[in-house]
């Protein structure tokens, strides 16, 4: 069985550590062939069932990426004798020869969510979203199959288009985040004493500046004993916006913004952190909360769904709009241990619920079942 993935858009984390997974993950089909297309950052792992692909022009630019696949892939698709064609971007352009089945899956949720999309600036990237959209329902709706990675993101596009063959497989979580049974060493970049921890990218429906305003609205003799720490890639207007409330309310040395880290110095700082936290309100499947599960820490998270589908009631919530929510989950989990060590058990009980093994093996399953 030959399958070709076109993951040339695979350029961000949450991409790309979902095709590592996978492709860690292999059926135990005899024949199986994988030929993939993917930025040279995409580390793939040693195996005899799986080639990288190269094109013949630069596909960083997405105008020249969409080139491509509508002239170069298909004639990829009839040289190779492909039967299946996956598309994990989310977008299908390419006209596949008669016998080659199509697989899509539904990833980003902006095009989709109006309240994301108002904060979106007037310009090429709205622009870009609004055609995003368009697109991606009409590769869903031609797809043969088409994954989706939670049951909220299958109810919204349901209501807006057919899809003939759905499957919501969510993600799983890595091995190396799943730390609430062990005890790891504390990094030196930590800071010293006790700390709330955020990762994700700085974003406005990421509201990190509402997390700042909520600790910022503690009580001193609360807060004063930990400090806050951002981590994650930075925009250069919100992280101005954060240090200069931080500089008003006098708590520069207690919101720190750490910036991006090593994949592999996350699971570490979730261990250590007394409370993790997210408060992203515009989430397809929320890798970053699945991940803080896994350290058996409390977790505070944004109340928009899907979050609340993954986090169940192993998670307490508040509305990430609202610096005064944020303030009051965190008082609540500070203040009361019963409460905090309620929050680190369930936590780990819910990670146990969420792996790659499991995903993978139906994500296959439902992608070689379309040809067998």
């Amino acid at each position: 069985m030959k399958i070709v993935i076109n993951a040339l858009s695979a350029r961000l984390g949450g991409g790309q550590t979902y095709l590592k997974n996978l492709l860690a993950h292999l059926p135990e089909y005899p024949d199986l062939s994988i030929l993939i297309y993917a930025p040279d950052s995409l580390c793939l792992p040693d195996s005899h069932q799986i080639r990288r692909g190269s094109t013949n022009w630069p596909t960083d630019n997405p105008i020249l990426r969409t080139l491509w696949e509508k002239f170069v892939l298909p004639r990829i698709l009839v040289k190779e004798n492909a039967q299946i064609l996956f598309c994990p971007g989310g977008i299908i352009t390419s006209c596949v020869p008669s016998g080659c089945k199509t697989v899509t899956m539904f990833r980003n949720m902006i095009p989709f969510d109006p309240v994301a999309l108002a904060r979106v600036p007037l310009g090429l990237q709205k622009l870009r979203n609004v055609i995003l959209k368009q697109i991606m329902l009409r590769s869903m709706a031609t797809a043969d199959l088409t994954i989706f990675i939670s049951d909220y993101a299958r109810s919204i596009i349901k209501d807006l288009t057919h899809i003939r063959n759905p499957v919501t497989i969510p993600h799983g979580i890595n091995n190396i985040f799943r730390t609430h049974s062990q005890k790891l060493l504390r990094p030196s970049w930590l800071p010293i004493g006790e700390y709330l921890l955020y990762v994700s990218r700085f974003d406005v429906y990421k509201h990190q500046l509402e997390v700042v305003e909520g600790f910022a609205a503690m009580p001193q003799v609360l807060s004063s004993g930990y400090k806050l720490l951002l981590v994650g890639e930075l925009d250069e207007v919100l992280v101005r916006r954060v240090k200069d409330l931080a500089r008003q309310k006098g708590l520069e040395d207690q919101i720190l913004v750490v910036g991006p880290i090593d994949y592999g110095d996350l699971p570490a700082a979730y261990h250590h952190a007394k409370v993790n936290l997210f408060a992203s309100s515009c989430e397809n499947c929320p890798n970053i909360l699945l991940e803080a599960l896994g350290a058996g820490r409390p977790v505070l998270s944004s109340d928009v769904m899907p979050m609340p589908e993954f986090g169940a009631n192993a998670v307490s919530y508040f509305s990430p709009t609202d610096p005064k929510s944020i303030c009051e989950a965190l008082i609540q989990v500070l203040e009361n241990e019963n409460i905090s060590k309620a929050l680190a058990r369930a936590a780990a009980r819910r990670s146990e619920e969420f792996d790659w093994i499991s995903t993978s093996r139906a994500t296959w399953g439902e992608i070689i079942g379309l040809v067998k």
